[in-house]
């Protein structure tokens, strides 16, 4: 499975010159768990609900003056929409973050996050699931088709059995007359 097919399309940017009052009325409006960060079409960081706790409410530093490039991790890690949900989980993993910004022809396209992974795994299993009921269940028919053959198999070699037998009967009775 791709990025692009469980990815959220619909990523919600700020100005890199907007301040760290204006992220959180962002997250307030849109209900999200992060911001992507842009210097007009360039992506540039990534500021997430801890960022601002941990690099500005602990650090005390003023939201209507502090810009949200201050604080937003700029360390990014992107992946490509046509690249697998394996190498996406792995990005994740080697670099401890819960959202990954998606990119395609140079452009932000969406993000995959954490939960976009574990609900994919759910339906995996589902998926999984079903296959291996069905296999149980084909095998089980092909167990008895296999039966039914043999069956036959063994229905006509008999007849063919009995067949020779009364045509040498026949072949015999002749000769003898």
């Amino acid at each position: 499975m791709l990025v692009q097919e469980i990815m959220t399309k619909e990523v919600v940017t700020i100005d890199c010159k907007k301040t760290i009052y204006d992220a959180c009325r962002l997250y307030k409006e849109k209900k999200v768990g992060c911001l992507v960060v842009m210097d007009n079409d360039i992506l540039v960081g990534i500021a997430t609900e801890r960022d601002i706790i941990e690099r500005a409410i602990l650090q005390d530093k003023p939201p209507r003056e502090t810009k949200i490039s201050e604080i937003m991790s700029s360390n990014l890690r992107t992946i490509h929409a046509l690249a697998s949900l394996e190498k996406a989980t792995q990005i994740m993993k080697e670099n401890h973050i819960k959202k990954l910004p998606v990119i395609l022809n140079n452009k932000i396209v969406g993000i995959v996050t954490q939960t976009d992974l574990s609900e994919t795994i759910d339906v995996y299993s589902e998926v999984f699931e079903n296959l291996t009921k069905f296999y149980e269940d084909s095998k089980e028919n092909l167990e008895k088709i296999i039966s039914e053959w043999e069956n036959i198999i063994y229905s006509l070699k008999s007849n063919k059995k009995f067949t020779e037998s009364k045509k040498n009967d026949l072949i015999s009775k002749e000769i003898i007359n």
